[in-house]
């Protein structure tokens, strides 16, 4: 039995090694494009929304409207039907473009179209959490710096955005671990992130049980790092600000 055992675990390693003909250096490529992709969604959909924020807050009737409809539509619909709709249309729209100007048709990256189509599914979430932030600013905080005659621009960057940071964290950080999630959804349009090279590992070996617990382990990893990252950078925005619960 102890040689059964040693066996075993012999072969899991053998499997899970970095050199062929263990799986390992695929695993971890996948994780680095998982990586990749989040990232770059997660700081697309922080950038559309601050824009959304503002432009719910403080925009014209139309835009706020256009931005209700964007962000209840993009909230409403599954993750994955997205991902489908717009990863073929984008490719589509970008190349229909391309013909109408006289150019070839080409063929869109990958890790390109992953980050603008999960980046567009953040960015209706962020909006939300954004406007939240903001509303949460204390408002003779604002007001105090408008009778001072400050620009919006600048009450923006140095009173809004640093202020509404601690409030928003929590929410961003939920946000960011969604991000890492959806790269697996990916695998369904072919995207060598981890899911797929898992499942490409798996499928060839058969050992199935193997890898998806060793991609589950990389997961969770992931998740736990950042888990630590965000509760130390929520702790460096609430620095000087009262604790939870009032002082003692």
């Amino acid at each position: 039995m102890e040689l059964i055992g040693a066996a075993g675990a012999a072969s899991t390693l053998d499997l899970l090694a970095y050199s062929p003909p263990g799986w390992g250096a695929n695993l971890l490529r996948g994780l680095w494009n998982s990586i990749l992709i989040a990232g770059g969604a997660f700081g697309l959909g922080l950038l559309i929304g601050i824009f959304g924020a503002y432009g719910k807050l403080y925009g014209g009737p139309v835009l706020r409207d256009l931005l209700a409809v964007y962000t209840t539509v993009v909230r409403a619909v599954p993750e994955l039907v997205l991902i489908l709709i717009l990863y073929y249309a984008v490719t589509d729209a970008v190349n229909q473009a391309l013909i109408a100007f006289g150019h070839e048709r080409i063929q869109i990256s990958g890790l390109a179209a992953g980050i603008v189509v999960l980046g567009f599914v953040q960015g209706a979430y962020a909006t939300e959490v954004l406007r939240g932030a903001i509303l949460a600013v204390p408002p003779g905080q604002i007001e105090a710096a408008r009778a001072m005659g400050m620009p919006a621009t600048l009450l923006a960057r140095r009173i809004t955005l640093p202020l509404m940071l601690s409030y928003a964290i929590p929410g961003l950080a939920n946000l960011w671990l969604v991000a890492t999630k959806d790269t697996a959804l990916l695998a369904v349009v072919g995207f060598g992130e981890l899911t797929q090279e898992t499942r490409q590992a798996a499928g060839a070996t058969k050992a199935y049980f193997t890898f998806f617990m060793a991609a589950g382990a990389l997961y969770l990893t992931l998740s736990l790092v950042s888990t630590y990252l965000f509760a130390r950078l929520e702790r460096h925005a609430r620095r000087g600000q009262p604790s939870v619960g009032g002082a003692r």
